[in-house]
């Protein structure tokens, strides 16, 4: 971790502090961490290639556009990167309606719904993680405007790199639903998700911030396996 004095300016708050105390004294651990995300990257990589070039062709042959969907989002200490996915939605979709994505949206392509609903449109996000723009477990990444938007609490969770998975992402259940609420009544999404969402996953990912060990990361990526197997 960066010293404090050399966090970013908007990061240097009271709020963020706290959390900031708790991670330094974890800085072995981070380390661990870090070398653990190198080494399974390079082995899912090499393991799943296979899997990824089936659905890469699939993705073709479903519909026109590219097999990669990149976009820009953003990781520890606010610096952007693009995130890699399989694309799960018809070309230009950024384009044709919000950022945020819920399950029966249109914009689905066929391959897309199946793959997204196994979250293994996330599988090139392990290049992301060989990279250190993410880690297997942290705070899922949001897009910039929606950053902009945290409160100087929520900017606590840019002191780590953004995750595949996060402790939110197996127990926050409701977004859809809360998304399909406010869709029906002609609401936008976007206020949504930043006023009734993202504050309660918020909540979960600051909560990891107080918990966080390497033991810890290895419950969630198991408990993410089998919300994924089970569901």
């Amino acid at each position: 971790m960066r010293k404090w004095d050399e966090l970013p300016k908007f990061m240097r708050t009271d709020e963020v502090k706290q959390y900031y105390d708790i991670l330094i004294r974890h800085e072995k651990e981070l380390r661990l961490k870090r070398y653990f995300d190198i080494l399974l990257s390079m082995i899912l990589l090499v393991i799943l290639s296979p899997v990824m070039f089936v659905i890469s062709i699939a993705i073709k042959l479903d519909s026109p556009g590219p097999v990669i969907y990149k976009q820009v989002r953003v990781t520890q200490y606010g610096k952007k990167f693009h995130i890699l996915k399989f694309r799960t939605m018809v070309q230009n979709a950024d384009k044709m309606g919000t950022q945020v994505t819920i399950s029966q949206d249109s914009r689905l392509t066929r391959v897309g719904k199946v793959i997204r609903g196994c979250r293994i449109d996330e599988f090139p996000q392990l290049i992301n993680v060989l990279r250190g723009e993410m880690s297997f477990v942290g705070t899922r990444p949001e897009v910039r405007k929606y950053v902009d938007r945290y409160t100087d609490e929520m900017m606590a969770t840019l002191l780590m790199p953004a995750g595949v998975t996060s402790l939110a992402s197996i127990s926050f259940k409701d977004e859809d639903d809360t998304l399909a609420i406010y869709l029906q009544n002609g609401k936008p999404l976007d206020d949504a998700y930043v006023n009734e969402v993202l504050p309660k996953k918020m909540n979960y990912n600051l909560s990891y911030l107080n918990e966080c060990c390497f033991c810890f990361d290895i419950k969630i990526m198991i408990k993410t396996v089998m919300k994924v197997l089970l569901s």
